[in-house]
């Protein structure tokens, strides 16, 4: 079978001949229809993710969506998924409902998740609703798909802030009540006051972003015992930060992270099903770009849109 092979984590991945994956026992042997390129499969096929764990060569991807021999088509979870044909534990399986887009579904469902598991499994159920949202990083993928998610379960306000101006513009038209650039520092004092009023923060940048918006609004909350949680998501501005301790004791802030490890295989078979239904029927909203397979090497960096290998 053809698939992108990592032979140097320095390196580009190649399209090349593999050795067709073998099928162990409670696996299923899937012909992958699409699967898309993020953060997580790049830092994993450079060796960077704290999750990167496999001997070269690699086939990069860590989802997609597939059918078996039966016919029957999955969104599914495994590694190795840009290539024709991948191996994928049946726990690992989420079967999808008729129609939708395989582009579209391999590209969103990542991103989705990221958000929709952060508010379900790990802050808890209907604790959303109500509430006012701040999405750090709102101008990315899985930003976008954030506000549209955060508002489907219910909040009452969102707070998008992000970096790229044009997709900072079109966050309104999905849901967003609020918009503030980045890198806009007379804009982010004027908004002191709105953004401090947040009850959940979904970070994707964590880093020098998280400091600087957690000096910013702590002190700035006009109710001190308003709890305040922080969903850890992403760390693109970092991996670590620095917070004194007296802003957990002066304050009702708490973290949370949201990702692999945190999250239980029965988390997903509980929450994801609906997820899925919601993506395949086209009510979440995403813009994809997406190439055949052996256009791997040319596009592998590509910025923009959501980003998919079609084999």
């Amino acid at each position: 079978m053809k698939a992108a092979v990592i032979t140097d984590y320095n390196q580009l991945p190649v399209y090349q001949e593999m050795k067709r994956p073998s099928v162990n026992q409670n696996e299923v042997l899937l012909s992958v229809e699409a699967a898309s390129v993020n953060h997580l499969v790049r830092a994993r096929a450079s060796g960077r993710h704290y999750s990167a764990k496999a001997a070269l060569p690699l086939i990069p991807g860590n989802d997609g969506v597939g059918v078996d021999q039966a016919g029957h088509r999955y969104y599914f979870n495994a590694n190795g998924s840009l290539a024709e044909q991948v191996a994928v534990s049946t726990p690992y399986l989420f079967e999808l409902p008729q129609g939708g887009d395989a582009a579209v579904i391999a590209a969103a469902v990542n991103p989705a998740m990221s958000s929709y598991m952060a508010l379900k499994a790990r802050l808890g159920d209907d604790k959303v609703i109500g509430k006012t949202v701040l999405i750090l990083g709102a101008t990315g993928s899985a930003g976008q798909l954030a506000v549209q998610i955060s508002k489907q379960l219910g909040a009452a306000k969102v707070i998008g802030v992000g970096r790229n101006p044009q997709r900072l513009a079109e966050l309104p038209q999905l849901g967003a009540d609020a918009v503030y650039a980045l890198n806009d520092e007379r804009e982010l004092a004027a908004a002191v006051t709105d953004i401090a009023s947040a009850d959940i923060v979904l970070d994707y940048l964590w880093g020098t972003v998280a400091e600087r918006f957690l000096h910013m609004m702590l002190p700035n909350r006009k109710n001190r015992h308003q709890p305040l949680c922080w969903l850890e998501i992403g760390s693109l501005a970092g991996a670590d930060i620095k917070l004194p301790g007296a802003a957990l004791r002066s304050t009702a802030l708490s973290f949370l992270g949201s990702g692999v490890g945190s999250l239980s295989l029965a988390d997903f078979h509980q929450y994801l099903p609906e997820l899925l239904t919601q993506i395949a029927a086209g009510k979440l909203i995403l813009p994809i770009t997406q190439y055949p397979l052996d256009a791997i090497a040319t596009h592998w960096n590509d910025s923009g849109n959501r980003l998919v290998f079609v084999p």
